[in-house]
């Protein structure tokens, strides 16, 4: 009972208002700091959590990174924290990733860790805590006029989260996620027909809500970052700390912010927005090298293209790297050059005369926003001897570029495949290792031929059992491959070791199989029906939580029965029951790779369905579902065509909803066209 009253705000917008109530387990500290005038700031910090994980909140982790954010951003900015407090809370059933409520961070729970997680896991949730907080300055303090100029937070905050994340924490090597993870994903987004610049036009709030996109966070993040190499880091942030002094509890458009930055850089703004943030695409640089008589370098170039869609060549500030083995074996930078790229062809003066490189890469050192491409020498060095590359954003920039090309039909997806089973054993960041086996799965599910797959599904779980059996006993490393095992595993004997694992009977020296690990292994083991309802009830009565209700209900779903796959869809399509988080885990145990023939009937069906669920449900349920269930495993030209049809006779349907099913769509045909791509290989390997 009682009456709550609080703290009158400065002016604020309304969409970052929040109030938080419950009986949650409640953690504090105190931020200090004394500036160089001898004023002294006082930050009250809180972090709270349901009861029921309280004993594995690791609030001192959180505050230890809140702390070090602090200090970065009023070392960085020049503005003193304006809101207060700072409370963070990670609140059950959340339906996004976070959000920036000024004093009072909302999170998704998933952040507090049941089980044993790798490192990149921890550095995921600092780079979420830090991305929250740069909003404090970057949305909160100062917010855009209209959703256009989004990217005004959310390209600010993704740059300033990880530019903290590597000059604050442990996590210096942040960096390396950003090019192998971050960027991916604004890759993949830059090629949909729904790209947009990173200044968009948005009609409504549907659309908004839409382009919470990898175009407005990633790519304008790495636009921002290639601006910092243009203009240079100091004027950049000096240019940051004159926009929060003019612009303090006030709206703004991209031209208040281009002003500062002509004021602190000297250069034309104009000209740089006009190419990077208002055009879409991403162009690709690839290098082409020539050899004198001597076997010298006599010219190298970048060759930059763009796709038809989006003509527009960029001024890119780049490094171009030229690496050879060294005595050992290993494969090492000799020399590099950093020059501005403009226009379709640039020669690269300062590497002429240099010896004849075994690997080059353009974007060595990810500067700029760009696919790397390989010329033949480069290509045929990383098939040999990706492994030997010392560098490891040197080597994250490769696999990124490899992914890229799978993805592009230029690499057949069993070589994709067969480059992780040869070299993902060596990859040292944990980060990386566990982004191959997410690219390494979808290569095999969605871009290999489908006659291959049999066999690269063999191939992988022989190669995660292999590296699981001789990884480091108690290393993240052994705990990565532990899970990408389960994802892979499909053979009887697989299956019985996981079952094995879970009873037992079976021990692999080293790894201890926590809650969270149990419903990794069981998800495969409901999905081959090795475990049944009872098996999972009574996994559910051993961990009766809100997470474990959600893991068991994704492995009911994931079951190989028509019964069940029908009452999972009309849970999902034809009630509004359950929870946003509970639709979510009923989804994503749907949709199972080895049961593409149980869920062909549902095709049809999602045609049918989507329009009346988008009308009928909310947007965030709208959007699970048609993304989710999109028919994707059913991967033919009849369901193109399906989707053409749908298209054709709903000109008239939401925007939004539109353009998820055209992206849903483009998805299809890329991975049919990387289908073709893998089944020439494989029968010129015939």
């Amino acid at each position: 009972g009682g009456v709550w009253r609080f703290a009158e705000t400065k002016p604020i917008s309304t969409y970052i208002t929040c109030v938080v109530a419950g009986p949650y387990h409640y953690v504090t500290d105190t931020y200090e700091r004394v500036f160089e005038d001898g004023t002294r700031l006082e930050i009250p910090l809180g972090a709270m959590c349901r009861k029921g994980l309280a004993r594995y909140f690791d609030a001192d982790d959180v505050f230890l990174v809140t702390k070090q954010g602090l200090d970065f951003f009023h070392d960085h900015v020049d503005y003193p924290y304006p809101f207060g407090k700072y409370d963070q809370a990670f609140v059950p059933e959340y339906n996004l990733g976070a959000m920036e409520n000024p004093g009072l961070v909302t999170f998704r729970e998933e952040y507090i860790f049941r089980g044993k997680v790798t490192r990149a896991s921890y550095e995921a949730r600092a780079n979420v805590v830090l991305h929250e907080m740069a909003h404090m300055w970057f949305g909160d303090l100062v917010t855009m006029e209209w959703w256009d100029d989004l990217w005004l937070k959310e390209s600010f905050a993704d740059f300033m989260g990880t530019f903290a994340l590597v000059g604050a924490t442990r996590f210096t090597d942040g960096w390396i996620t950003f090019a192998n993870r971050r960027k991916a994903w604004a890759y993949r987004a830059d090629q949909l027909p729904s790209t947009h610049p990173v200044t968009a036009d948005i009609r409504d709030l549907q659309d908004a809500k839409l382009n919470f996109d990898g175009i407005t966070y990633a790519k304008g993040a790495s636009v921002l970052k290639q601006l910092v190499a243009y203009a240079g880091q100091d004027a950049f942030l000096e240019g940051a700390r004159r926009y929060f002094k003019r612009h303090a509890y006030g709206n703004t458009r991209l031209g208040d912010l281009l002003a500062v930055l002509e004021e602190t850089s000297g250069r034309d703004m104009g000209a740089w927005a006009r190419s990077w943030l208002q055009t879409a695409g991403v162009n690709s640089l690839t290098p082409q090298v020539v050899l004198g008589a001597d076997g010298t370098v006599e010219e190298l170039a970048v060759v930059q293209e763009a796709a038809e869609s989006h003509p527009q060549l960029r001024p890119h500030r780049v490094a171009v790297g030229l690496y050879r083995r060294s005595q050992v074996g290993a494969l090492e930078q000799y020399a590099r050059a950093e020059l501005d790229v403009d226009g379709a062809r640039t020669v690269v003066t300062e590497l002429a005369g240099q010896d004849a490189p075994e690997l080059v890469l353009v974007n060595d050192d990810d500067l700029t926003y760009c696919k790397i491409r390989f010329d033949e020498t480069s290509l045929a060095t990383l098939r040999g001897h990706l492994g030997a590359l010392t560098d490891p954003l040197a080597r994250a920039l490769c696999w990124t570029a490899l992914w890229n090309m799978t993805r592009d039909a230029l690499l057949p997806a069993r070589d994709f495949v067969g480059l992780v089973l040869r070299f993902a054993g060596r990859e040292s960041d944990i980060g990386v290792l566990q982004m191959l086996h997410v690219w390494a799965e979808s290569a095999l599910v969605h871009y290999a031929a489908p006659r291959w797959r049999e066999t690269g599904g063999r191939l992988l779980a022989e190669g995660a059992l292999a590296e699981l059996r001789q990884a480091e006993p108690e290393s993240e490393h052994q705990l990565a491959w532990a899970r990408f095992f389960a994802t892979v595993a499909s053979a009887p004997d697989d299956l019985r070791l996981l079952k094995g694992l879970l009873d037992g009977t079976e021990e692999i020296e080293g790894l201890k199989v926590d809650q969270e690990l149990r419903w990794a292994f069981l998800e495969p083991l409901a999905a081959h029906g090795v475990a049944d309802e009872r098996t999972l009830a009574d996994e559910l009565a051993r961990d009766d939580t809100a997470s474990g209700k959600r893991h068991q209900v994704r492995c009911l779903a994931a079951r190989p029965s028509a019964a069940v796959k029908a009452r999972a869809w009309a849970q999902v399509v034809e009630s509004d029951a359950l929870s946003n988080a509970l639709v979510e885990a009923t989804i994503a145990g749907f949709a199972q790779p080895s049961q593409r023939e149980l869920l062909a009937p549902y095709a049809p069906e999602y045609f049918e369905a989507i329009e009346r669920v988008w009308t009928e449900r909310s947007i965030q349920i709208g959007m699970d579902v048609v993304r989710g269930l999109f028919p994707a495993l059913q991967d033919s030209p009849e369901t193109l065509e399906a989707a053409d049809a749908w298209l054709a006779a709903h000109e008239q349907a939401a925007p939004a909803l539109r353009r998820l099913v055209l992206e849903a769509r483009d998805d299809l045909a890329r991975a049919l066209r990387g289908q073709a791509c893998d089944e020439a290989a494989g029968t010129a390997a015939r």
